[in-house]
């Protein structure tokens, strides 16, 4: 999965953040990978997150448009929703420095609605 680096925390107040979305091309040329703690020492790996969003089906309108007012590098990214086929759920896989930085991602209507859990990557056998 690829993840885009994000840090707006100058700006609005989120903490670094990573999201789904364009491809991560590794490391620049010349660089070399670092190993897990190094990465860590230097801020490069933060917790996952799965987002996991439900809401009424007359409460469709008022998430989406709950959005337009709050900035977020959620905005205009595709995600996984079911509210076009009646589960009126939406989830969002994010890297965070905590919980609370994760559903600071979303409007304070969606968040309040929605839980949160610490995940990661495992290879199915």
């Amino acid at each position: 999965m690829a993840w885009e680096r994000r840090a707006e925390r100058p700006a609005i107040g989120f903490a670094e953040v990573r999201v789904a979305g364009e491809e991560d091309q590794g490391p620049a040329q010349g660089d070399t990978p670092m190993s897990g703690a190094a990465a860590r020492r230097h801020g490069g790996l933060m917790a996952r997150y799965l987002l996991h969003h439900r809401h009424e089906p007359d409460e469709c309108g008022v998430v989406f448009a709950s959005f337009k007012g709050h900035h977020s590098p959620l905005r205009h990214r595709p995600t996984l929703a079911s509210c076009r086929t009646g589960g009126h759920a939406i989830w969002w896989t994010v890297e965070a420095d905590s919980e609370a930085d994760a559903l600071r991602l979303l409007p304070y209507y969606v968040a309040e609605r929605t839980t949160i859990t610490r995940v990661s990557e495992v290879q199915i056998p």
